[in-house]
């Protein structure tokens, strides 16, 4: 007879689930047996650590649309998933974790590696549940995954060594407290009333200086984001979970907002008199309209979250893309099309600002820019980038423009470091015909990316080949998005004491494991090396040692931001050449091309 462990794959394999990201341990001994008896179906992805098991199940999400699924062990590591699963949760992924416990006769004793994990995942967690009955397993696996996909949020099934090892019971015995559940979900339609809908388009009808900010949300509302922002003339810009919403070629999409942001999209959010937000929770007051400058929609799946960032005057609680749908016979083309005009002036001017800067080099270090900037034409359609969190984000966000068919993605609202090279891995997996890129900072790379590059090799018979796959790691010895926080922020000059890390031969470490190197610390040479790793059949850590003293300015400089940097700048130990740098790339906004551009300091 089959034992609870195997009842659960079987379910979880109902439920569509192909792979389970994890890490072995005694308190899930009893699920390591029935992996092998279900003969990869579904199949465990043995990773390096539980947290990048949990990041590739968020990435499986964000990529696919299906649940995600990763286990760990009991005590330790449950801990270790948490950080992966809070990704899941703040960026509204659907993750059903499966965690090991002690058997239930020494609970409350406390025994080794014994945990409140009710308590540990109640925050995490939308639906958190122990199985304490071989009859209860079936309605908690379907309740933990019909959970996940309403909510879109993480649930997680806790399982005593104990009852893992017990014999299954399929179908509990028809008494009184036994329930009877079923797989299955189906989206549902969600929508707004007309009143509100008539309002929304009252509103966008009304204005002349139309805004649309797109994120995540509106994923599969291409083609009516497009129709609508060209019957208001309106341009779109892009929080960074909705990079692959629209394509950047478009003219009049003006790409990222915010501190990572373009002075396309900055502009249009400054000077325009609406604002349409449409499935996004983009937080910084900051980057959007001054309060009353502007009168708002906006288009939100979650009614929690809906007028929260900023103030409303029609609140449109619907799947973006049905909303849209019903929204639009409702507008009106707006035949006045000079703020569109300005628009995609602003963003042919900004694209020329990107273009002048990335081509900037000082001394013979490699402009961080440029390495974005390269790639960019030469992205194999399909293809699938993630970013790590650091100051490579900034460059991944404005220099490497998305067509259409192309997927993107990072840990948006936690901001983490670590899922760079995770979420790739996971993208790998689930689409084995696509080019993967993954933009990863040596600080992350260090944290645990490295450790990754060992499941790579464990699997190196699946995840090689053609397309390419591709880990591009920022070397510039420094963790410099805080260095420049520090900066702007707390106006202290950089302390080598926290952000000085040690110079690793990545390159040559990826040539270790048996996957291909290539490092490359000169200018001229930036497009070769990205040439060389696109037509390589093996995954490739492609390492470029860059110059830390570039910073990502801002679309604008806040006075306050700008005089702590300023005081910082008095007493920092690269104060030279920050301010070589900082003017040079600023006079690329009000120049049309500066003289003497070149490998000059």
């Amino acid at each position: 007879m089959p034992k609870v462990a195997d009842f659960i794959l079987q379910r979880l394999s109902e439920w569509g689930v192909k792979r389970v990201y994890g890490y072995p341990g005694d308190g899930i001994n009893g699920f390591l047996g029935a992996y092998d008896r279900a003969e990869g179906n579904p199949e465990f992805i043995q990773t390096r650590h539980e947290e990048m098991a949990a990041f590739m199940a968020c990435a499986h999400a964000k990529f696919t649309g299906e649940v995600g699924c990763c286990t760990a062990t009991s005590g330790p590591g449950a801990v270790h998933l948490l950080n992966g699963l809070y990704d899941a949760k703040l960026d509204h992924q659907p993750v059903v974790a499966i965690v090991g416990q002690q058997k239930r006769l020494c609970l409350g004793s406390h025994y080794q590696q014994e945990i409140h994990l009710d308590r540990l995942f109640a925050d995490v967690s939308e639906f958190c549940e122990m199985v304490v009955h071989p009859g209860q397993a079936r309605h908690v696996v379907d309740r933990a995954f019909k959970t996940a996909l309403s909510t879109r949020g993480v649930a997680t099934v806790i399982v005593p060594e104990d009852i893992q090892e017990e014999e299954a019971q399929p179908s509990p015995p028809k008494a009184h407290g036994s329930v009877f559940s079923s797989v299955g979900w189906s989206q549902p339609r969600v929508l707004p009333n007309e009143d509100e809908l008539r309002r929304a388009a009252s509103v966008l009808n009304e204005g002349s200086k139309v805004a649309i900010l797109v994120g995540q949300g509106a994923a599969k509302a291409q083609s009516e984001v497009i129709e609508v922002a060209e019957l208001l003339g309106a341009g779109v810009a892009k929080a960074l979970l909705g990079r692959e919403v629209l394509p950047d070629d478009l003219p009049f999409v003006t790409g990222p907002i915010g501190l990572l942001g373009t002075k396309a999209s900055d502009n249009m959010i400054q000077e325009c008199d609406t604002l349409l937000m449409i499935g996004s929770s983009f937080p910084y007051a900051e980057w959007l309209p001054d309060e009353g400058q502007a009168r708002g929609v906006e288009i939100d799946i979650d009614g929690r979250m809906i007028g929260i960032r900023y103030p409303m005057e029609a609140h449109l609680i619907g799947d973006s893309k049905e909303t849209l749908h019903a929204l639009i016979p409702h507008l009106r083309r707006k035949e006045d099309r000079s703020w569109r005009e300005k628009i995609e002036k602003d963003v042919r001017e900004w694209n020329d600002v990107c273009e002048r800067r990335a081509d900037q080099h000082f001394g013979n270090t490699i402009n961080p820019q440029a390495v974005a900037s390269e790639l960019s034409p030469l992205l194999p359609d399909g293809a699938i980038v993630t970013a790590d969190s650091g100051s490579g984000t900034n460059w991944w966000a404005r220099h490497l423009k998305l067509r259409d068919g192309m997927r993107a993605s990072l840990s948006g609202t936690l901001a983490t470091m670590g899922p760079g090279v995770p979420y790739a891995i996971a993208a790998r997996f689930a689409y084995p015909d696509r080019p993967v890129i993954a933009f990863v900072g040596d600080g992350a790379f260090q944290m645990n990316g490295m450790n990754e590059m060992i499941t790579v090799k464990r699997y190196l018979d699946r995840l090689a080949g053609s397309p390419p796959f591709i880990f591009c790691i920022f070397n510039n010895q420094d963790l410099n998005q805080v260095t420049w926080e520090q900066r702007a922020m707390a106006g202290d000059p950089k302390y080598p004491g926290s952000q000085y890390i040690p110079d690793v031969p990545y390159a040559r470490y990826a040539e270790l494991l048996g996957l291909k190197g290539i490092y490359c610390d000169q200018p001229k040479k930036v497009g070769k090396a990205w040439e060389e790793a696109l037509a390589s059949d093996r995954p490739v850590v492609l390492e470029f040692k860059v110059d830390q003293e570039i910073a990502p300015i801002p679309p604008h400089i806040m006075l306050e931001q700008g005089k702590k940097a300023a005081k910082a700048a008095v007493h920092d130990p690269e104060k030279v050449g920050i301010a070589a740098r900082g003017m040079r790339q600023k006079l690329t906004e009000f120049a049309e091309r500066l003289p003497g551009r070149g490998n000059e300091e």
